[in-house]
Protein backbone atom coordinates (compact mmCIF):
# COMPACT_ATOMS: atom_id res chain seq x y z
CA UNK A 1 0.00 0.00 0.00
CA UNK A 2 1.45 3.58 -1.02
CA UNK A 3 2.64 5.66 1.82
CA UNK A 4 0.18 8.95 1.01
CA UNK A 5 3.01 11.30 2.73
CA UNK A 6 5.92 9.92 0.97
CA UNK A 7 7.73 13.22 -1.13
CA UNK A 8 5.60 15.76 0.84
CA UNK A 9 7.68 18.10 2.38
CA UNK A 10 5.57 19.64 4.74
CA UNK A 11 4.75 23.27 3.32
CA UNK A 12 3.76 24.53 0.58
CA UNK A 13 5.82 27.91 0.03
CA UNK A 14 7.42 29.02 -3.11
CA UNK A 15 9.58 31.32 -1.26
CA UNK A 16 12.71 29.07 -2.69
CA UNK A 17 11.28 28.90 -5.98
CA UNK A 18 13.31 30.75 -8.51
CA UNK A 19 11.73 32.51 -11.34
CA UNK A 20 13.35 32.91 -14.59
CA UNK A 21 13.24 35.96 -17.06
CA UNK A 22 14.67 34.40 -20.14
CA UNK A 23 14.45 30.89 -21.32
CA UNK A 24 16.59 27.63 -19.74
CA UNK A 25 18.96 26.30 -21.40
CA UNK A 26 16.89 23.17 -22.91
CA UNK A 27 14.64 25.59 -23.85
CA UNK A 28 17.37 27.11 -25.95
CA UNK A 29 19.13 23.72 -26.89
CA UNK A 30 15.62 22.66 -28.60
CA UNK A 31 15.30 26.16 -30.69
CA UNK A 32 18.72 25.78 -32.04
CA UNK A 33 17.87 22.17 -33.07
CA UNK A 34 14.54 22.71 -34.55
CA UNK A 35 16.60 25.92 -36.47
CA UNK A 36 19.13 23.12 -37.14
CA UNK A 37 16.57 20.57 -38.73
CA UNK A 38 14.81 23.21 -41.21
CA UNK A 39 18.14 23.93 -42.55
CA UNK A 40 18.56 20.29 -42.94
CA UNK A 41 15.60 20.61 -44.87
CA UNK A 42 16.27 23.05 -46.82
CA UNK A 43 20.16 21.54 -47.59
CA UNK A 44 17.86 18.32 -49.23
CA UNK A 45 15.72 20.73 -51.44
CA UNK A 46 17.24 21.17 -55.05
CA UNK A 47 19.31 24.34 -55.58
CA UNK A 48 17.25 25.92 -57.86
CA UNK A 49 14.14 25.79 -55.08
CA UNK A 50 16.41 26.80 -52.26
CA UNK A 51 17.49 30.13 -54.80
CA UNK A 52 13.55 30.80 -54.48
CA UNK A 53 12.74 31.06 -50.63
CA UNK A 54 13.09 33.67 -49.12
CA UNK A 55 15.86 34.58 -47.36
CA UNK A 56 19.28 36.91 -46.62
CA UNK A 57 22.33 35.81 -49.59
CA UNK A 58 24.62 35.10 -46.59
CA UNK A 59 22.10 32.11 -44.99
CA UNK A 60 21.39 30.91 -48.79
CA UNK A 61 24.82 30.84 -49.63
CA UNK A 62 25.64 28.96 -46.63
CA UNK A 63 23.04 26.22 -47.50
CA UNK A 64 24.15 26.37 -51.47
CA UNK A 65 27.57 25.58 -50.21
CA UNK A 66 26.48 22.80 -47.93
CA UNK A 67 24.90 21.26 -50.62
CA UNK A 68 28.16 20.55 -52.69
CA UNK A 69 30.04 19.40 -49.57
CA UNK A 70 30.91 15.81 -49.74
CA UNK A 71 32.88 15.03 -46.92
CA UNK A 72 30.70 13.66 -44.03
CA UNK A 73 32.74 15.27 -41.18
CA UNK A 74 32.69 19.14 -43.56
CA UNK A 75 29.22 18.45 -44.41
CA UNK A 76 28.37 18.51 -40.30
CA UNK A 77 30.51 21.33 -39.65
CA UNK A 78 28.36 22.85 -42.76
CA UNK A 79 25.06 21.74 -41.40
CA UNK A 80 26.30 23.21 -37.96
CA UNK A 81 27.22 26.22 -39.46
CA UNK A 82 23.99 26.42 -41.34
CA UNK A 83 22.42 26.28 -37.82
CA UNK A 84 23.68 29.45 -36.62
CA UNK A 85 23.00 31.60 -39.53
CA UNK A 86 19.66 30.17 -39.30
CA UNK A 87 19.09 31.83 -35.57
CA UNK A 88 20.03 35.17 -36.96
CA UNK A 89 17.01 35.15 -38.99
CA UNK A 90 13.95 37.06 -37.65
CA UNK A 91 10.49 35.04 -36.73
CA UNK A 92 9.11 36.51 -40.04
CA UNK A 93 11.76 35.06 -41.94
CA UNK A 94 11.90 31.91 -40.50
CA UNK A 95 7.78 31.27 -40.64
CA UNK A 96 8.47 32.50 -44.20
CA UNK A 97 10.43 29.81 -45.03
CA UNK A 98 8.74 27.03 -42.86
CA UNK A 99 5.65 28.05 -45.08
CA UNK A 100 7.55 27.87 -48.70
CA UNK A 101 8.49 24.66 -47.46
CA UNK A 102 4.74 23.03 -46.18
CA UNK A 103 3.88 24.52 -49.79
CA UNK A 104 6.87 22.37 -51.45
CA UNK A 105 5.62 19.32 -49.03
CA UNK A 106 1.70 19.41 -50.00
CA UNK A 107 2.69 20.19 -53.77
CA UNK A 108 4.29 17.02 -54.10
CA UNK A 109 2.04 14.96 -51.80
CA UNK A 110 -0.85 16.39 -54.72
CA UNK A 111 1.84 15.55 -57.85
CA UNK A 112 2.27 11.83 -56.40
CA UNK A 113 -1.52 11.46 -56.10
CA UNK A 114 -2.00 12.85 -59.91
CA UNK A 115 0.92 10.16 -60.97
CA UNK A 116 -1.35 7.30 -59.22
CA UNK A 117 -4.13 8.19 -60.58
CA UNK A 118 -2.65 8.35 -64.01
CA UNK A 119 -0.96 4.86 -63.65
CA UNK A 120 -4.58 3.18 -62.24
CA UNK A 121 -5.91 5.27 -65.59
CA UNK A 122 -3.53 3.75 -67.63
CA UNK A 123 -4.13 -0.05 -66.03
CA UNK A 124 -8.06 -0.12 -66.85
CA UNK A 125 -7.09 1.17 -70.84
CA UNK A 126 -4.71 -2.48 -70.24
CA UNK A 127 -7.21 -3.95 -69.17
CA UNK A 128 -10.75 -3.46 -70.88
CA UNK A 129 -11.33 -1.89 -74.23
CA UNK A 130 -13.96 -0.11 -72.97
CA UNK A 131 -12.16 2.47 -71.27
CA UNK A 132 -10.39 3.05 -74.54
CA UNK A 133 -13.57 4.04 -76.39
CA UNK A 134 -15.04 5.67 -73.56
CA UNK A 135 -11.53 8.00 -73.10
CA UNK A 136 -11.95 8.55 -77.57
CA UNK A 137 -15.06 9.97 -76.71
CA UNK A 138 -13.85 12.38 -73.72
CA UNK A 139 -10.92 13.21 -76.40
CA UNK A 140 -11.60 13.47 -79.69
CA UNK A 141 -8.47 14.38 -80.87
CA UNK A 142 -6.06 11.55 -79.98
CA UNK A 143 -5.12 9.13 -82.84
CA UNK A 144 -7.15 6.13 -82.22
CA UNK A 145 -5.13 3.84 -84.37
CA UNK A 146 -1.78 5.17 -82.23
CA UNK A 147 -3.58 3.97 -79.16
CA UNK A 148 -5.14 0.46 -80.34
CA UNK A 149 -1.41 0.23 -81.37
CA UNK A 150 0.26 0.87 -78.32
CA UNK A 151 -2.28 -1.21 -75.84
CA UNK A 152 -1.65 -4.04 -78.16
CA UNK A 153 2.35 -3.51 -78.02
CA UNK A 154 2.25 -2.94 -73.84
CA UNK A 155 0.07 -6.45 -73.55
CA UNK A 156 2.36 -8.51 -75.53
CA UNK A 157 5.73 -6.11 -73.64
CA UNK A 158 3.70 -7.76 -70.45
CA UNK A 159 3.21 -11.07 -71.49
CA UNK A 160 6.70 -11.36 -72.91
CA UNK A 161 8.60 -9.47 -69.74
CA UNK A 162 9.98 -7.49 -72.27
CA UNK A 163 11.05 -3.45 -71.08
CA UNK A 164 7.77 -1.76 -71.36
CA UNK A 165 8.48 1.04 -74.28
CA UNK A 166 4.67 1.61 -75.15
CA UNK A 167 3.73 1.20 -71.17
CA UNK A 168 5.54 4.40 -70.69
CA UNK A 169 4.53 5.94 -74.21
CA UNK A 170 0.81 5.59 -72.73
CA UNK A 171 1.41 7.16 -69.86
CA UNK A 172 2.84 9.95 -71.36
CA UNK A 173 -0.25 10.34 -73.17
CA UNK A 174 -2.55 10.08 -70.34
CA UNK A 175 -0.31 12.32 -68.67
CA UNK A 176 -0.26 15.48 -71.17
CA UNK A 177 -4.14 15.23 -71.03
CA UNK A 178 -4.17 15.86 -67.05
CA UNK A 179 -2.37 19.35 -67.97
CA UNK A 180 -4.61 20.96 -71.04
CA UNK A 181 -4.25 24.50 -69.86
CA UNK A 182 -0.47 23.88 -70.56
CA UNK A 183 -0.76 22.65 -73.81
CA UNK A 184 -3.59 25.54 -76.01
CA UNK A 185 -1.19 28.11 -74.65
CA UNK A 186 1.24 26.62 -76.83
CA UNK A 187 -0.60 25.44 -79.81
CA UNK A 188 -1.94 29.45 -79.34
CA UNK A 189 1.58 30.55 -79.95
CA UNK A 190 2.70 28.36 -82.82
CA UNK A 191 -0.41 29.49 -84.44
CA UNK A 192 0.50 33.38 -83.85
CA UNK A 193 4.15 32.98 -85.23
CA UNK A 194 2.82 31.41 -88.29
Amino acid sequence: MPNPNRGSCGFQSTEFEQEYERPSKSELKRQMTALQKLGAELIAEPRDRVKRVPMPEDVRDAILECQLIKDHEGRRRQLQYVGKKMRTLEEHELAAIQKMLDSWKGASKSETASLHAIERKRDKLLSDDKVLTQLLADHPHLDAQQLRTLIRNARKEQAENKPPKAYREIFQILKSLQAPAEQPKDEEDDVEED
